[in-house]
């Protein structure tokens, strides 16, 4: 079994400057010591890092839609399309495109985010056909969440009292009437 990896992405090679090779060494040192590797990766493609960033944003369950939505997606897409065209078989479109990009974002889908975004370019094909490298490719599974455990961006925030006796959301300061945020 390979050792656990911690992967440092900046956003360009010389992010950080020479504190963050520094802390890069730093940071080595201490994976050895645990006994994980590090790696610093290439820094993302200018078309891959835009398209990773902008389907970030349907990531929220909220996204997939009402109930018998995101199985009508999948359906759409069981053989490869142009997503424009899977998602008007699907329903309509203004409904379907959010649970598609959610589908695309969770990897149920797959398409080549090397290209430029457009509804145009893109076709979207079921995860089985898609030639994964690493684990994947070594036929293994990728490690499943236990039951019941939801991922960041679905786990509710804690809640606290803030000012004035009210609930508010941890990280989040309570509105002041009168200021700007």
């Amino acid at each position: 079994m390979a050792p656990p990896c911690f992967a440092d992405c900046p956003s360009h090679p010389d992010a950080g400057g020479e504190r963050a090779l520094n802390a890069a060494e730093a940071v080595a040192e201490a994976c050895a010591h645990l006994g994980w590797t590090y790696q610093r990766l290439a820094p993302l493609g200018d078309i891959l890092a835009a398209n990773l960033k902008w389907l970030a944003g349907y990531r929220h369950p909220r996204n997939a839609g009402r109930p018998g939505l995101m199985p009508a997606v999948l359906d759409a897409f069981a053989q490869p399309r142009p997503l424009l065209q899977g998602a008007e078989t699907a329903g309509d479109p203004i409904e379907v495109l959010p649970a598609l990009f959610h589908a695309l974002w969770h990897r149920q889908l797959t398409t080549d985010l090397d290209t430029p975004s457009t509804s145009r370019s893109w076709s979207a094909r079921p995860r089985a056909e898609t030639a994964w490298t690493g684990r994947e490719a070594a036929g293994e599974r990728p490690a499943q969440r236990p039951a019941g455990a939801q991922g960041r961006g679905s786990r509710p925030l804690p809640r606290r009292e803030v000012a004035g006796g009210r609930p508010g959301r941890a990280g989040h300061p309570p509105h002041r009437p009168g200021r700007r945020r």
